[in-house]
C-alpha cells in the first residue's frame, strides 16, 4: 500500500525563523523611508503565528497609516514566507528617525527611550529661523498660574461683595471699606513706609513680569545644531555634566571628579592620585574637550580645568640612570 505524500512527515516552522521573517519584512514595508525593525517575536501553534516587531518609523510621518502599512505587510509577507495563518501582527512604534531629504543632509539617529537616561531631549517643531540654533522658550506655566489663581481670588472676592451690597442690599464688607480707607490715606504720594513698600513690591513684580516674558527661560538645555532644516534639538546640562565625569574619569591617575556645566562654560574639578600633574592636566583637558566636540552643542563649551592632588598624591617614579 502505497502512503499519500502529503501524510508521509511534517514540516515545521521554528519561532526563531518566523520571528526573522517578520523583522525582515518589517524593513521591506512600503513606506516613505527607511523602517528600522527592532526586537520581535513569534509564537507557532500549529498551523497559526503571532508576530510582534518593534520598529522605527521615518520622520515625517502618519503614525497611525504607517505603522499599518507596516502591520499589513508584515503578516501578508511572514505567511507567504512561512506557509502559516498570521492571526496576531503586533507592530510597536519605538521612535522616529528623520529620513535624508538631500545628499548634504546627514542622518542623525532615531529618538529612543534610551536618550531620557543620559537626560538628552530632541524635539522637532517648526523653527522660523531655518537652520539657526536657539535656546527652546519656557511657558512659564507656574508662575503663570500663581498669578492667574491669585488674580482670580482677588477679583471674585471683589466681585462677590459688590453683587451682595447691590443686589442683596447687604453692607459694603469691613476688610473692603478698610482698604479703600486705607488706600486714600496711604498712597504712594503720601510718603508712609508702608505705601512706599506697597510700591516698590509692585513695581519688583512687574519687572519680574517684563523678564519672564522677554527671557527664554530653560537654562538647563543646551541648544544643539539643527540635525535638519524645521527641528531643534536641545541637550541638558545634566548628561553634558556625566559625560564630562566619565570622559575624565577614563583618565589614568585621575580619582573624583566634579563637573559643572553652565550655558557657556564648563567647571571641571579633578583629584589627581598618581602620575605628573602637568601631563595629567593636559590629558584631562583634551578628554574634556573630545568629549564636548562630539555632543553637536551649537555653541562650543569654553572649559576650565582644576586639577588638585590627592593627600596621598604619588609622583612619577624617577628614571632609572643608565650605566
Amino acid at each position: 500500500m502505497t502512503t499519500p505524500p502529503a501524510q508521509r512527515g511534517t514540516t515545521t516552522v521554528a519561532d526563531r525563523a518566523v520571528r526573522r521573517i517578520a523583522q525582515r519584512a518589517a524593513t521591506e514595508a512600503p513606506v516613505p523611508g527607511r523602517v528600522e525593525a527592532g526586537r520581535g517575536s513569534a509564537t507557532v501553534r500549529g498551523r497559526r503565528a503571532e508576530v510582534a516587531v518593534t520598529v522605527t518609523l521615518p520622520y515625517p510621518a502618519v503614525l497611525d497609516e504607517a505603522g499599518e502599512r507596516v502591520r499589513a505587510h508584515v503578516a501578508e509577507r511572514t505567511a507567504r514566507l512561512t506557509g502559516l495563518t498570521v492571526s496576531s501582527a503586533r507592530i510597536r512604534v519605538r521612535g522616529l528617525s528623520p529620513r535624508e531629504r538631500s545628499a548634504g543632509l546627514r542622518a542623525t539617529p532615531s529618538t529612543d527611550t534610551g536618550a531620557r537616561e543620559t537626560g538628552a531631549t530632541g524635539t522637532a517643531a517648526a523653527d522660523g529661523g531655518g537652520g539657526r540654533a536657539r535656546r527652546p522658550w519656557s511657558q512659564r506655566r507656574l508662575p503663570v498660574a500663581a498669578l492667574a489663581l491669585a488674580a482670580a481670588a482677588a477679583c471674585g472676592l471683589l466681585l462677590y461683595d459688590m453683587v451682595s451690597v447691590h443686589a442683596a442690599g447687604h453692607a459694603p464688607a469691613r476688610w473692603r471699606v478698610r482698604t479703600m480707607e486705607w488706600l486714600a490715606t496711604h498712597g504712594p504720594d503720601g510718603g508712609t513706609v508702608p505705601g512706599l513698600l506697597a510700591a516698590l513690591a509692585v513695581f519688583a513684580l512687574g519687572v519680574w513680569l517684563l523678564v519672564l516674558a522677554v527671557t527664554p527661560g530653560r537654562r538647563g538645555r543646551l541648544a544643539m545644531e539643527p540635525p535638519l532644516p524645521g527641528m531643534r534639538a536641545v541637550l541638558e546640562r545634566r548628561a553634558v555634566a556625566v559625560l564630562l565625569r566619565d570622559a575624565v574619569t577614563d583618565v589614568p591617575g585621575v580619582g573624583r571628579v566634579t563637573v559643572r556645566v553652565g550655558r557657556r562654560r564648563a567647571r571641571v574639578r579633578a583629584r589627581l592620585a598618581f602620575g605628573e600633574p602637568g601631563r595629567a592636566r593636559r590629558a584631562v583637558r583634551e578628554a574634556a574637550g573630545a568629549a564636548t566636540a562630539g555632543l553637536g552643542l551649537a555653541a562650543p563649551l569654553r572649559m576650565r580645568v582644576r586639577l588638585r592632588t590627592e593627600p596621598t598624591w604619588r609622583g612619577a617614579p624617577p628614571d632609572e640612570p643608565t650605566p
